[in-house]
């Protein structure tokens, strides 16, 4: 098959920055010269590198702040378009951008088989939200001060907004026994000084932890990512590339790239996945489509086989991952009626507020073919309950040129739907006691008529439970090419391909019928060859008999 001929990308655009030039692009840093380690710091390179302005010295970040809007309304007075900027991004809105119906997106018709979907429990699912108060669908989400600018660009790593909830920090010393730490207010003047690019940590204080606690979603992203070595990630290891999340998740107008919920705009969807408002960098942006010398019979898998699916054998390496939630079984409460809780090896595997777990580490992936886009089951859509309802999945084939095969972490789990409308449905978890939500009640009837009611969706009052499954591509934690997968990882009968179907792969396939033809034809051949070599024996034998007698 012929391969697309690969474009160079001449530079990574940086970070997501509050040093917003005149156009009112986004910052750009220069690509680190061939042989050149790029400057280190905590948590990649330094965020000091290459800014322009030391923002301590600023006099409107020197007045007394009692507010993060008030830090914000500062931050605006010189760098006039960054909220508009970021209020038109799926970050701020969770709503994909070109989407005009708003269902895409976790503040849409989305729904994942976690804490299901985020409308009506606005103010847990917020708490990591890059604005101020967003606790339910009355947010204003063009009020510009309502936007946190700290969450990304302050460096000082005392800034936290959890357990507040609905994107606030926390106003006074708060106690979590549930970590054993009291949160505390910030220094607003402190953190504010402090900002500069977003460093790994900026990034990975929200999304190591999304879903409520550490390597819940993403199997190739937790706490061990904040200072890997070069065994758990060559792109982010401390002691050699270092790489900032936004090495690759590049960013413009404050448009950071990654996941999204739209198709890719026409053209080579493997190299550059983009659509007409995000760009997502792949491997063979940097690495091309050859990236194999020692060994080029490697390279004749690019064109069907992502580099992933060879680099990142395993995830989960370091800290376990949530791989299976069951809330059919939630609401087992003791005499008290708190939630009974059971944990093993360190993490919850069962509790009465959201039923029971199952954590795994060292996973191996599971593999599909991916274009780039990934489809999603929406609130609205007819689903068939005898099957395990796949909540999202990857689009592509083998016979599909933009297509490859890469690695997912898929979630399974088992969640409410209605029986009569025979969709998925949308319960309300969290809320105070007399709101209806599950974890005040631990009544779904109640739960999901309130949830569904919010969302202004229509529910029989009949509900059961639907096992579901949600995916994840993984592409972090790389290992080194050491560590890469053997051939014989995937061209073997239990491999691990060896349940994608659609196309022969040697190792893996054959036919018994062949077979049996193949090695009798071989066998035949062998008998004939040997055949014919005894007949030559005999007969020279005879003729030097002959010539003797003859003598």
């Amino acid at each position: 098959m012929e391969r697309r001929k690969f474009s160079k990308i001449a530079m990574l655009v940086a970070a997501v920055s509050l040093f917003i030039g005149t156009d009112g692009r986004a910052g750009e840093t220069a690509p680190v010269p061939p042989g050149k380690k790029p400057v280190n710091g905590e948590y990649g390179p330094s965020h000091t590198e290459n800014i322009t302005a030391d923002h301590s010295k600023f006099e409107t970040l020197k007045q007394e702040f009692k507010s993060g809007p008030e830090v914000t309304k500062a931050c605006l007075s010189c760098h006039t378009e960054a909220a508009k900027q970021i209020q038109e991004t799926l970050h701020w809105r969770w709503i994909a951008p070109d989407d005009p119906e708003g269902k895409l997106g976790k503040a849409g018709l989305v729904v994942n088989n976690f804490c299901v979907t985020m409308p009506s429990n606005e103010p847990r699912c917020t708490s990591c939200h890059i604005g101020y108060g967003r606790k339910d669908k009355t947010f204003d989400l063009t009020a510009q001060e309502k936007v946190d600018c700290l969450v990304c660009h302050e460096q000082t790593g005392t800034y936290e907004k959890f357990p507040a909830g609905a994107g606030n920090p926390v106003a006074e010393p708060t106690p979590f026994p549930a970590e054993k730490k009291t949160y505390l207010p910030p220094e607003w003047n402190k953190v504010a000084q402090s900002v500069g690019r977003p460093t790994r940590r900026n990034c990975g204080v929200c999304h190591f932890f999304g879903g409520g606690g550490e390597g819940v979603k993403h199997g190739d992203l937790d706490s061990s990512m904040f200072k890997p070595n070069k065994a758990l990630d060559v792109h982010m290891a401390v002691e050699d590339e270092n790489f900032n999340c936004t090495r690759c998740h590049t960013t413009e107008k404050h448009s950071i790239s990654g996941r999204y919920y739209r198709f890719p705009a026409n053209g080579d969807k493997r190299n550059l996945l983009e659509s007409d408002s995000i760009k997502r960098i792949t491997c063979y942006s940097c690495h091309s489509e050859t990236p194999h010398k020692s060994d080029p019979k490697l390279n004749d898998h690019t064109d069907k086989v992502a580099c992933q699916s060879c680099h990142i054998p395993e995830f989960a390496r370091v800290n376990s991952t949530k791989m299976m939630w069951d809330w059919s079984k939630a609401g087992a409460r003791d005499g008290e009626g708190k939630p009974v809780k059971k944990m093993k090896d360190g993490r919850p595997a069962f509790d009465g507020m959201k039923g029971e777990f199952r954590w795994e580490k060292n996973v191996e992936p599971e593999y599909f073919w991916y274009n780039g886009v990934v489809r999603n089951v929406l609130l609205t859509d007819k689903i068939d309950p005898s099957q395990v309802v796949k909540l999202n999945y990857a689009e592509g084939s083998y016979d599909d040129p933009d297509a490859r095969i890469y690695p997912f972490k898929v979630h399974r789990g088992k969640q409410p739907y209605d029986k009569v409308h025979k969709t998925m449905v949308a319960p309300k978890l969290f809320g105070p006691k007399g709101s209806g939500s599950y974890w005040s009640e631990y009544d779904w009837t109640t739960a999901i008529s309130r949830g569904m009611e919010y969302i202004g969706l229509p529910f029989s009052g009949e509900h059961d439970f639907v096992e579901t499954e949600y995916m994840f591509q993984t592409t972090h934690m790389v290992a080194p090419k050491e560590k890469a997968l053997a051939c014989t990882e995937c061209h073997s009968k239990n491999g691990r391909l060896a349940d994608l179907g659609g196309f022969y792969m040697p190792g893996r396939d054959g036919n018994k019928a062949l077979n049996v033809i193949g090695w009798a034809g071989v066998i035949v051949s062998f008998l004939g060859v040997m055949g014919h070599g005894a007949g030559r024996m005999v007969a020279r034998k005879r003729r030097d008999k002959n010539g003797k007698q003859h003598e």
